[in-house]
C-alpha cells in the first residue's frame, strides 16, 4: 500500500483527539475501521505509531516522526489546492491587473467590468495628471496598464517597450456655469469666450500648447488661467469666476453646462498601453474591450455628446 494523504490526516486525528474512539468520531468512521486502517498504515510504514491502552493513544517515536511531516505536509497540500483554484479563476494565469489612469471617464467603468467578469483577480489602481509617469511604470513593471490621454494625433509618451492602442476620440466642449449668458445656446465658437478667465488642470502633454494655438486662431489670447485641480476649477464655474474646456464625455454635475464649440477645434484621444514583453500582455485584447465597452457607457451618458455626434460621427468609439 502507498502512502496517502489521507492516512496523514488519520494519524493526524487519532494523534489529537487522544485516542482511536474519538477519532473515529471526529472523522465519521466506525472504530473498527479506523483501528483497521492505522494498522495498514502502520505496516507501510514499518512500525507502531502509536501506543495503546485504556488511557488513550500516544505516538511513538515513529509516531512523532511521522507526525512532524504531516504536520508540514497537510497545510503545504491545502495551501496549494487554493493556490491552485484562485490561478484557475485568474484570467490567463494573470496574478492581477495593476492599473494606471490620468483622471478621464474610463478607469471606474473597466475597473467594474474586470471585477464582474474575473472577480477572483485582485485589481489595483493609481491615478496621476503625468501620462510620463504612467508610461514608466508601466516600462518598469510597476503597473500593468496605463489609461492616458493625448491631445489631437500627439504621440503618447515615447517608450521603445509600449504598445498602445486608441480606445476613443472626443471633442473638447466648454464647461460653462449655468447662470453664464452664453449657457443656453447650442454650440459656440471658441471666440465668444475671448473675454472670460479660464481655469485648467494640470498635465504633461501639450494641451495648454494647443489650446493657446486654438485661441490664437479665434483673434484671442486666453486671459488669467487658474491651474488647479478638478473640484476647485468646477468650484470656480459654478460661482461664474471662469470656464473651463472637458471631454464630451465628462459627466455633468449640477450648477454646470456642457456646450460644443464649432468646428472641434481640440480634440482629444484616449490611449490604453501596455508593456509589449509582459506577462500582462496577454489580457490586453480583453482590457481594451471592456476600456472601449467603459468610454462608449461615457458617451451614452451625455446626451450633450450623443445629439452633437449625430452630426458628428468621426468621433466616439473607435472600433
Amino acid at each position: 500500500m502507498d502512502l496517502e494523504l489521507r492516512h496523514l490526516k488519520i494519524v493526524r486525528a487519532v494523534a489529537e483527539a487522544g485516542s482511536v474512539t474519538k477519532a473515529a468520531t471526529q472523522l465519521g468512521l466506525a472504530q473498527p475501521s479506523l483501528t483497521a486502517q492505522l494498522k495498514r498504515i502502520e505496516r507501510t510504514l514499518g512500525g507502531a505509531l502509536f501506543e495503546r491502552d485504556r488511557n488513550g493513544a500516544r505516538p511513538t517515536p515513529l509516531g512523532e516522526l511521522v507526525l512532524t511531516r504531516a504536520r508540514v505536509l497537510l497545510p503545504a497540500v491545502r495551501n496549494l489546492q487554493e493556490e491552485a483554484v484562485r490561478f484557475a479563476n485568474t484570467y490567463e494565469g494573470i496574478p492581477g491587473f495593476r492599473i494606471g489612469a490620468t483622471h478621464g471617464p474610463i478607469l471606474g467603468g473597466l475597473v467594474e467590468r474586470l471585477i464582474a467578469v474575473h472577480p477572483a483577480t485582485p485589481i489595483s489602481t493609481r491615478t496621476s495628471w503625468s501620462a510620463r509617469e504612467l508610461t514608466t511604470m508601466v516600462s518598469a513593471g510597476r503597473l500593468d496598464f496605463a489609461l492616458i490621454g493625448t491631445c489631437g494625433d500627439t504621440p503618447p509618451p515615447a517608450a521603445e517597450v509600449m504598445t498602445w492602442t486608441t480606445v476613443g476620440s472626443d471633442p473638447v466642449f466648454a464647461l460653462l456655469g449655468e447662470d453664464h449668458p452664453l449657457a443656453g445656446e447650442k454650440e459656440l465658437e471658441l471666440s465668444a469666450l475671448a473675454d472670460e478667465e479660464w481655469a485648467a488642470a494640470p498635465g504633461d502633454g501639450c494641451f495648454a500648447d494647443c489650446f493657446a494655438g486654438a485661441c490664437a486662431r479665434a483673434g484671442f489670447v486666453p486671459k488669467t488661467v487658474y491651474e488647479s485641480d478638478v473640484a476647485t476649477g468646477l468650484h470656480l464655474v459654478k460661482v461664474g469666476k471662469a470656464v473651463a474646456l472637458c471631454q464630451a464625455t465628462f459627466e455633468l454635475t449640477a450648477g454646470l453646462v456642457m456646450m460644443p464649440i464649432i468646428g472641434a477645434p481640440l480634440r482629444w484621444r484616449h490611449l490604453l498601453g501596455w508593456h509589449a514583453d509582459s506577462v500582462a500582455a496577454r489580457a490586453a485584447p480583453l482590457v481594451a474591450d471592456h476600456a472601449r465597452d467603459a468610454y462608449a457607457d461615457a458617451i451614452r451618458r451625455s446626451t450633450r455628446y450623443v445629439d452633437w455626434l449625430v452630426a458628428n460621427p468621426q468621433f466616439g468609439a473607435i472600433p
